[in-house]
């Protein structure tokens, strides 16, 4: 019976020898199974045992164990090309399995990451606040200050509330105007704003923000 070179290359590729550590009695047998050295550029690892084995000639009889394990690489070289065919078969469907199965891993991912997006979008968002308590100055004690608060009042701005506001005495009969606003933070800009009312140079002579704080 014949040694079955093609299964024989394959556990050979990552052993030295058919069983264990050290030559055997599972070694002899495939050897002698073997009719002729084997092709190298086919089978390079058969090829390298069978030299290597071949050196052990004149000790084969006293080597140990068994040949049952070698005997599971007897049998001919055509049935084991029609089973590695039906290995190779078996390996293609095994593959395609994993695919699928990754396909399917994704598509559930997808779904869920979807979602999850709809239901972070349907979440009310946290509008961020702040209080400002905003003083515009006027140019003398003389300045209508009812006149300059109408302007100031009169801006309007996404995200802008006017609160109360006060006039507070500064010196020499001046007094400036602080008022109170709510502004959302993404939406108004206070340089903006300060911008705005320095427009009104009729009345007024320069803006600041006195205090800020986190709603």
């Amino acid at each position: 019976m014949s040694a079955n070179l093609a299964n024989l290359e394959s556990h050979l590729a990552t052993r030295s020898y058919v069983e264990g550590y050290t030559p055997s009695q599972a070694d002899v047998v495939v050897f002698k199974a073997i009719s002729s050295a084997p092709d190298s550029s086919a089978y390079p690892h058969v090829s390298r045992w069978f030299n290597h084995i071949k050196s052990y000639t004149a000790e084969f009889d006293s080597l140990p164990g068994s040949s049952q394990a070698g005997e599971a690489f007897l049998g001919g070289a055509a049935p084991a090309a029609e089973k590695k065919e039906e290995e190779d078969d078996d390996d293609v469907d095994l593959f395609g399995s994993d695919d699928e199965e990754d396909a399917e891993a994704e598509r559930i991912k997808a779904e869920r990451v979807a979602a999850y997006n709809a239901k972070k979008a349907a979440k009310p968002k946290t509008v961020a606040k702040s209080v400002v308590t905003f003083e515009v100055k006027p140019w003398d004690d003389e300045t209508d200050m009812a006149k300059l608060e109408e302007c100031v009042r009169s801006i309007e701005m996404p995200g802008l509330v006017w609160g109360a506001s006060k006039l507070v005495p500064i010196g020499y009969g001046i007094r400036k105007l602080q008022i109170t606003l709510v502004v959302e933070d993404e939406l108004v800009s206070l340089d903006e704003l300060q911008e705005k009312v320095a427009e009104f140079d009729e009345y007024v002579q320069s803006s600041d923000v006195a205090a800020m704080q986190k709603l």
